[in-house]
C-alpha cells in the first residue's frame, strides 16, 4: 500500500549489534493525481514489518562513522577540487549541499515547490533544480542558483512545464533535459530557459495531467557521444509495467514528438523505474527502481549497447532501499550516490560493493547530483 497525506510512518532500522532503533519519519506524503504528487512510502509486510534497507540492519556503526571521515581531495594544477553532493529535500522544500562522506550538511536554498531533479554546472558555478508544483495546476518550473544558493532565479517559468522530474545538464550543447511526468513529455531548453522544446510526447491525445501512469516520463539521461536520450516511464505503483526507452536527441525530419519512429524500447516489465544515469566510458546505464521487492527498491544496471535479440536482464547491484529515487555517479571515483524517500543517503562502488550509509532520517529525499568544484 501507499500511505496517504498526513501519515507519519516510523520505520525502524536496526544498526549493527547495538540494536539502535532509528525512527524514520515520513512526512508531507501526498499520493495520486489531481493536486497530488504520487511520491510516497510503500509498506512491505514481512518479518520486520516495514522493510527498510537490509544494509541498515546489518552494517556496523563503524561504517556509519568511517563514512564521515574527511576524504582527500584530488588536485588539478595548483588547486584542489572539492567534491560536493547536492540533494533535494521534498519534505522541507530545501536544496542541501554536503560532502560525499555525509559531513558538512548545509541548507542552501529554501521554499522550493516540491523539488525533484537537480543538476550541477560546475564550470559556470550553478545548480539547477525542478519544482514539480501541483500537477493539477500545470505550474511546474525550473530554477537556478549559485553553488552556495545565492543569486536564485527562475529560468523555466511556472507553467512552462507540467510536472518536471529528473533533470540533466548536457555540457556540449549547453542544454537542460528533463522529464515531465503528468505532462507525459521529455523536454529540453537552453540553460537560460529559452527555446523550450518537447522531444517526446507519450500522451497519444490524453489530456494533461495525464491519467495513465504508464505514459508518465520520470528519469532522463543523455548519451552525447551517441546523440541519444534515454528515459524511464514508471507505470502504475508496483505494477511491473515500468519501461526504459531511448531515441535520438533530435526529432527525425518530417516527424513530431508524438509520432517519431526512432524510439527504441530497451526494457519492459520493470517494477517502477525512476531516476537514470549513464556511464558513457563503460557504456553502462544505471537506474533506481522504487517498486516492490525483490526487483524493486533497488539500483539496477545494464549495458547500453547490447543486441536487442540477446539483451541481458538488468543486474541488481543495490537492494532494500526505502522508495529509491535519486542516483548520481562519480565515474572517476568509481562510486555512486543514492537517495530514497525514507530520507537516507547511501554510497557504493559502481558494482554495488563497499556500501556505506551516509545519512539517515533526512526527510523525504528526491534528486541528487555530484560535482567536483575547483
Amino acid at each position: 500500500m501507499r500511505y496517504t497525506a498526513g501519515d507519519v510512518v516510523a520505520a525502524q532500522a536496526t544498526v549493527a549489534a547495538d540494536k539502535i532503533l532509528l525512527p524514520i519519519p515520513v512526512t508531507k506524503h501526498i499520493d495520486g493525481v489531481g493536486g497530488l504528487l504520487n511520491d510516497g512510502i510503500t509498506s512491505h509486510s514481512g518479518e520486520s514489518g516495514i522493510r527498510f534497507g537490509s544494509q541498515l540492519s546489518t552494517w556496523s556503526k563503524d561504517i556509519m562513522v568511517s563514512s564521515q571521515t574527511p576524504e582527500p581531495q584530488s588536485a588539478f594544477g595548483d588547486q584542489a577540487a572539492v567534491s560536493r553532493l547536492f540533494l533535494l529535500d521534498l519534505s522541507n522544500d530545501h536544496v542541501v549541499s554536503l560532502n560525499p562522506d555525509g559531513s558538512d550538511r548545509k541548507v542552501i536554498v529554501t521554499e522550493c515547490r516540491y523539488p525533484d531533479g537537480i543538476a550541477v554546472d560546475v564550470a559556470a558555478g550553478h545548480i539547477y533544480w525542478t519544482n514539480m508544483g501541483n500537477p493539477a495546476a500545470d505550474d511546474g518550473s525550473i530554477e537556478r542558483a549559485d553553488l552556495d544558493g545565492q543569486n536564485r532565479r527562475t529560468i523555466v517559468p511556472v507553467g512552462g512545464t507540467f510536472t518536471p522530474k529528473q533533470l540533466q545538464l548536457e555540457k556540449t550543447s549547453r542544454k537542460l533535459y528533463w522529464c515531465d511526468r503528468e505532462g507525459m513529455r521529455l523536454m529540453r531548453a537552453n540553460l537560460d530557459g529559452s527555446n523550450i522544446e518537447t522531444l517526446v510526447d507519450t500522451g497519444q491525445g490524453d489530456p494533461r495531467p495525464g491519467p495513465d501512469p504508464a505514459k508518465w516520463c520520470v528519469g532522463v539521461a543523455i548519451d552525447v557521444d551517441g546523440d541519444q536520450v534515454y528515459w524511464t516511464q514508471k507505470g502504475p505503483d508496483n505494477a511491473g509495467k515500468g519501461r526504459l526507452f531511448r531515441a535520438g536527441t533530435e526529432i527525425p525530419t518530417g516527424q513530431t514528438a508524438s509520432d517519431r519512429a526512432d524510439i527504441e524500447l530497451l526494457y519492459d516489465g520493470l517494477p517502477e523505474p525512476i531516476d537514470l544515469e549513464l556511464d558513457l566510458k563503460n557504456r553502462v546505464m544505471y537506474w533506481t527502481d522504487r517498486g516492490d521487492p525483490p526487483r524493486g527498491n533497488t539500483v539496477n544496471r545494464a549495458p547500453m549497447d547490447s543486441d536487442v535479440r540477446d539483451r541481458p536482464a538488468p543486474e541488481i547491484i543495490f537492494t532494500h532501499l526505502m522508495e529509491g529515487i535519486g542516483i548520481a555517479l562519480d565515474r572517476k571515483g568509481d562510486r555512486m550516490f543514492i537517495t530514497d524517500f525514507g530520507g537516507n543517503v547511501f554510497s557504493a562502488r559502481l558494482d554495488g560493493s563497499d556500501p556505506k550509509v551516509l545519512l539517515v532520517a533526512q526527510g523525504n529525499l528526491t534528486g541528487i547530483a555530484y560535482g567536483e568544484i575547483s
